[in-house]
């Protein structure tokens, strides 16, 4: 019949099985925006190959675009920081240096979350290796009180030793006597970025961006209440413990501190091999 032998072993393609097969991944990928409803098509990725499912992130990207499952949301954004004020400052001493382990630098900023009277204040505290929340503190006050908070809790959680770098804006409730008072007391540096200049600070910017997006924008807060029974879930329970970071190598930030724990006794000097070790 003049027919090639490749016919004979050809395998006509089960239509029914591949749409099947897409219908389960798309549900999947449902659920994951569901829980993380600002996730990327990156992460989704990251996070379907965590399953071990085989997908790569173009068909990930065509099958949340034509569900309309990306997401676009446009910035906000309100003053917190007030560098008017006659208290010492200090020279940004992170700006070339290179971060090799948890507790060397610690990342410090305020942000706020609009309530139906007026406005609450959250100031959080970064390890910057990690990307880790280490500590933080909600209030309606924008004063030194609230930073000093959330400098306790950090404090506490990490027990760290002498000469860790804390690093923030020239905010008044930073300069403020009381807080530096208490940086000194425990043997910290003090570090500060250039007034008016956000990049000095660029992983906080970064991580209210995620706070904000993946959080704050998606509920509708009316009371510091509704303040305080959420922000704390998002931050301890989704941003350290269950959301992939994309500067870990697309691991939590508890997952990723665990396996820098593991790692140690094989002598990683820096992220960035950890990061490499992650992803193979």
């Amino acid at each position: 019949m003049k027919l090639t032998g490749s016919s004979f072993y050809h395998k006509t393609k089960d239509e029914s099985t591949e749409k099947r097969k897409q219908a389960d991944l798309l549900d999947r990928i449902e659920a994951i925006c569901l829980e993380f409803p600002r996730y990327g098509y990156r992460r989704v990725t990251a996070q379907l190959k965590r399953e071990k499912l085989a997908v790569n992130h173009k068909k990930v990207l065509r099958l949340m675009r034509e569900s309309d499952l990306l997401c676009r949301v446009k910035p906000r954004w309100v003053k917190t920081t007030d560098s008017k004020h006659s208290f010492p400052r200090y020279p940004n001493l992170v700006k070339d240096l290179t971060i090799s382990h948890l507790n060397q630098v610690w990342f410090s900023d305020i942000t706020y979350v609009r309530i139906r009277t007026g406005f609450v204040y959250l100031a959080a505290i970064l390890d910057a290796f990690s990307r880790r929340v280490v500590g933080y503190a909600i209030s309606t006050r924008l004063d030194a009180s609230l930073t000093l908070e959330a400098l306790g809790m950090a404090i506490a959680e990490r027990r760290p030793e002498q000469g860790l770098t804390h690093h923030s804006d020239q905010g008044v409730q930073y300069a403020s006597d009381e807080y530096t008072g208490k940086l000194r007391c425990h043997g910290f540096l003090i570090s500060m970025s250039r007034r008016g200049n956000p990049y000095d600070n660029a992983t906080m910017e970064s991580f209210f961006k995620t706070l904000k997006q993946e959080e704050v924008y998606l509920y509708e807060y009316e009371t510091r209440g509704d303040v305080l029974a959420r922000l704390p879930h998002f931050l301890e329970e989704v941003y350290n413990h269950r959301r992939l970071h994309s500067a870990l190598g697309y691991v939590p930030p508890d997952e990723f501190e665990e396996l820098m724990l593991n790692h140690e006794k094989d002598e990683l000097p820096d992220r960035t091999l950890l990061t490499l070790s992650v992803q193979s």
